[in-house]
């Protein structure tokens, strides 16, 4: 009996948290579901689940997050020629396993040329796009070639699904994956007015570029209000040695104050539990900027990145706003300050009214609370593993 094999492909730490959620629940609608391909560590763990998988150790599927995420432009091209190789690998792992469905899991630069060779290469071969990639925001017109090479795209904005539906593409909306994760974490706390997190993003590139801009911003805050204490919310061990290694290079005299009495803290896998108990946040552009809307912190947006990369970005990217909470509500809910604009007292004037102003601390979370039930209930992952398991069994 030939068991039924789905090839996946992530290539970033989100990405890895959804794909692994994702195949829990394939396997709880099919147990007998194998998995292949490449993901991070928990996605690994989960193809090792299955008896097939426990006797080859979950060798069929690769962990190769830590070399394949990667930020902006530069380091893209600096590693071309490991993203070449991996692409043509990858093209053979599917030609060897013969899956019957191939999922590709957010990753656009690379899952998009993915798609379009899979289809040159095995014409009926199922190919499946969950966490649709955000063509709307940098190429509306690429959603009718994208009709030509993927069967089903999995959205997690509801306002993509018609989007995706008039080009000729078949996209179904279940929901943001995130909501479930986010409500598993929830805790029963009380805000602390004197504590402000700080949420410089989960990429090194990002945490290099935006952390000193938190910590000069944390540094004026204090001359405000000298009871201000700062958590810093580090996405990984790796990432809060950075972290520490960055504030050792600011002048003594500049870091003095906030190290006195822990005025400032370092956490590692505790984000959630900031926001929750944070009054006020400054947060990198990304997923973490939902997470705060979804727990109700009021908070400011900042983001730099390289400026090859930010100038790329400004030809090809069309949306009025980089926050989700702000695309969204389709206006600006949350302060954005964006490369040259993220300048500490630029960001300092529009995080004090988060924290001294109740109107405008309740007016942000009222928008929030209108914001977070557009991304779905929990159970996007269910969702999305029936359309994936109906999408296979109608090509039987």
């Amino acid at each position: 009996m030939k068991f039924q094999t789905i090839y996946f492909v992530a290539g970033e730490v989100s990405a890895d948290n959804h794909g692994a959620a994702l195949m829990r629940s394939l396997r709880e609608l099919d147990g007998e579901l194998q998995f292949v391909g490449r993901g991070g560590p928990q996605m690994k763990e989960v193809a090792g689940e299955s008896a097939i998988g426990r006797i080859r150790g979950g060798g069929q599927f690769k962990n190769w997050i830590s070399e394949a995420a990667v930020l902006g432009l530069w380091e893209v091209l600096r590693k071309y020629g490991y993203f070449r190789e991996q692409f043509h690998e990858t093209l053979q792992e599917i030609r060897e396993s013969k899956p019957d469905a191939v999922v590709l899991i957010d990753y656009p630069g690379f899952n998009l040329r993915l798609a379009r060779a899979l289809r040159k290469q095995a014409r009926q071969q199922k190919v499946i796009y969950y966490i649709s990639p955000q063509v709307w925001a940098w190429n509306r017109g690429r959603i009718k070639r994208m009709a030509h090479f993927i069967d089903l795209v999995l959205c997690i904005f509801p306002f993509e699904v018609d989007l995706y539906n008039q080009a000729g593409l078949r996209a179904l909306f279940v929901g943001h994956p995130m909501t479930e994760r986010l409500r598993a974490r929830k805790i029963d706390t009380e805000r602390d007015s004197n504590l402000i997190g700080l949420f410089p993003g989960s990429r090194s590139r990002e945490v290099r570029k935006i952390f000193p801009v938190m910590l000069e911003t944390a540094r004026e805050l204090r001359k405000h209000n000298s009871n201000l204490r700062f958590q810093i919310a580090a996405a990984s061990e790796q990432l809060a040695q950075e972290i520490k290694h960055l504030w050792h290079r600011q002048p003594a005299n500049q870091t003095r104050a906030l190290e006195a009495g822990g005025t400032i803290q370092i956490t590692v896998g505790r984000a959630a539990e900031t926001m929750q108990r944070a009054w006020a946040g400054i947060v990198a552009s990304g997923s973490a900027t939902l997470e705060a809307a979804y727990f109700r912190l009021p908070f400011v947006l900042i983001y730099k990145v390289a400026w090859p990369t930010y100038l790329a970005a400004r030809l090809v990217v069309h949306v009025k706003y980089l926050g989700m909470p702000n695309l969204l509500a389709d206006k600006e809910v949350v302060p954005e300050f964006i490369q040259h604009r993220a300048k500490p007292n630029a960001v300092v004037k529009a995080v004090q009214p988060l924290i001294e102003d109740a109107n405008a601390r309740e007016r942000m979370i009222s928008e929030f609370d209108a914001i977070v039930p557009k991304l779905g209930g929990s159970g996007a992952s269910q969702g999305a593993a029936r359309a994936i398991i109906e999408e296979i069994r109608s090509a039987i």
